[in-house]
């Protein structure tokens, strides 16, 4: 398994993880500064745990989605991204399709029904809950979307380290979005992020592997 551990504290971890910028037209990627290096590892598991964020959004039906409540006790998958982006969050999710898929194979569907995978759209404006529905629908049909008011979706990532910018209109009409690349995995045993990953550079193997471990609370 390609895993590190961290002696500092998670906050610390994670909020030097790189943030991109995603353009929805020719906008490009505007990394800001990684600090500690993954040494080509997928998962890094921190010793001091995030809590949950206590966040209430709109899920694709329309419906209100307490997070901490309706994960209660669920392996859960946590990512900040939107569907217009054209790169990461699309690889990301398309990553954790594969590996789902890939899990079939090994687990009955009970199992894979615990498996709780979360897409938080940062571009609330654009993500209705009709539009982000669809979007998740062609990645995996029990991935689950939320949308809400861009404050509380900014809040909500920032007590897990991750930088979220609104949605800003460039000079040639396209919209960049900058939000971090991590995907949290939160324990069933204890509800609290302990593993995190760069989206960008975790494969769909790398989840495939490491996620019975995850789903039982264990240490990939």
């Amino acid at each position: 398994m390609r895993t590190k551990h961290l002696a500092a504290v998670a906050l610390l971890a994670a909020a030097t993880f790189t943030v991109t910028a995603c353009g929805s037209g020719d906008g490009g990627d505007a990394p800001a500064a990684v600090s500690e290096q993954t040494e080509d590892k997928a998962a890094t598991v921190i010793d001091q745990p995030f809590e949950k964020p206590d966040m209430v959004l709109t899920d694709t039906d329309g419906k209100k989605f307490d997070l901490r409540e309706q994960t209660k006790g669920k392996p859960t998958l946590l990512y900040f991204g939107y569907t217009h982006c054209p790169d990461v969050c699309p690889l990301t999710m398309s990553n954790l399709a594969v590996a789902k898929k890939e899990l079939e194979k090994k687990l009955s569907k009970a199992e894979l029904a615990e498996l709780k995978v979360i897409m938080v759209s940062t571009d609330p404006d654009r993500d209705t809950p009709e539009h982000l529905g669809k979007w998740m629908k062609a990645q995996d049909p029990s991935f689950i979307g939320l949308t809400g008011d861009f404050p509380t979706v900014q809040a909500s990532a920032r007590t897990l380290g991750i930088t979220i910018e609104a949605p800003v209109k460039e000079k040639d009409g396209s919209i960049t979005s900058t939000h971090g690349k991590q995907v949290i995995a939160f324990s069933p045993k204890t509800d609290a992020g302990y593993v995190i990953y760069n989206g960008e550079e975790a494969t769909a193997d790398d989840y495939a592997k490491d996620l019975p471990k995850i789903m039982k609370g264990a240490k990939p």
